[in-house]
């Protein structure tokens, strides 16, 4: 009779459509991926390539399984098939096929878990690469780990109003997972941060600095990476996930939801003083931006960029755009948001 393995297990759940090309790489490397207990779940929903053929190859190795649907069921059905109805180990990835994990990441993440019994979700940082090129070389900060309380990481999300996980580098506790759910339908294009905040919700968050923990893949097809081409859907899915998770979270501080309202408004009107700085209210809804603005946060007034837009619609496009009048603010915004991403990568926030 075979022992028990000691060492903490993961199940890596592979959803792949039309992605063969890619897969053997991507199963690869979770198979090399040392410290842990491994079990690859390959769903291929309904591929018009040569997936299950590759399927059939690397189920060869007994830590690999894999299904297919006969009718293609859609990411967010096959996302939450993997992660409520399949995985069964200790700890929990989602992972596309068209990325990778680094080396070594699934055993500093469970080394997080095993020492923090209350951290829900362990994720690092992700490196983007494009399509046919090589891996990047990137140049790691000094190993270390942050343990956040969920309210305390929640409360970041609203500071920014953005996401900080891409997935691939995500991995999450698998009781955690099926207590709190998968993936709304009805948060196609934001499900993703409204997920990580309903774990945060019941969980610490942990974060391990260093060595990279996954590479996403950059390509024209990126499974479910193409935004809407309506100006306002990134903005319109934002506000919807602070919406509903405020709404199923009424307990939480009250401040955290104005802080989400104020970020989004921010955004919405940076975007409209950007068509002046670039003369595009042709094709950039100024007034309809502000509109949004106002409704999501009614103390719009008081926020910087509304005075900056108030000076930019003194002088009109034209002005704003050929002598860049206003460049200097523009370059500290985006110094800050360069400085702001360093410290991501340093700190996970």
């Amino acid at each position: 009779m075979t022992e028990p393995s000691a060492r903490p297990t993961v199940d890596v759940v592979i959803p792949c459509y039309n992605y063969a090309r890619f897969l053997r790489a991507c199963v690869r490397s979770v198979l090399d991926q040392p410290g842990v207990d491994v079990r690859v779940l390959i769903i291929d929903d309904a591929s018009g390539d040569d997936t299950p053929e590759v399927v059939a190859e690397l189920t060869r190795d007994p830590r690999v399984e894999g299904r297919r649907h006969e009718v293609n069921a859609g990411h967010i059905a096959t996302y939450n098939e993997g992660l409520l109805e399949w995985a069964k180990a200790d700890y929990t990835v989602l992972l596309s096929a068209d990325d990778l994990l680094a080396p070594g990441w699934l055993a500093r993440a469970a080394g997080v878990f095993e020492a923090n019994p209350g951290v829900g979700m362990v994720y690092g940082r992700v490196v983007y690469y494009r399509d046919r090129e090589a891996l990047p070389k990137v140049v790691a900060p000094p190993a270390g780990r942050t343990v956040w309380s969920g309210v305390d990481w929640i409360e970041a999300r609203c500071r920014t109003g953005q996401n900080v996980l891409s997935s691939p580098e995500a991995v999450v506790r698998t009781s955690v997972q099926q207590r709190v759910g998968g993936y709304r339908p009805d948060l196609p294009h934001a499900g993703d941060l409204e997920m990580w905040m309903r774990i945060a919700a019941v969980s610490d968050v942990g974060y391990v600095r260093g060595e990279p923990a996954a590479y996403y893949r950059v390509h024209q097809q990126s499974m479910m990476r193409t935004r809407f081409s309506s100006l306002f859907a990134d903005l319109e899915q934002r506000q919807a996930v602070f919406d509903l998770f405020f709404r199923e979270h009424p307990d939480l501080p009250p401040r955290l939801r104005e802080l989400a309202n104020r970020s989004i408004a921010r955004d919405a009107l940076w975007r409209a003083v950007r068509a002046y700085d670039r003369d595009q209210l042709a094709e950039i809804p100024v007034d309809e931006l502000e509109d949004f603005a106002r409704r999501v946060y009614p103390a719009t007034a008081r926020l910087p960029e509304h005075r900056a837009l108030r000076r930019r619609r003194a002088l009109g496009p034209k002005v704003c755009s050929r002598t860049q009048v206003f460049v200097g603010s523009h370059l500290v915004k985006r110094g800050r948001g360069l400085v702001g991403k360093q410290i991501w990568k340093w700190r996970g926030q």
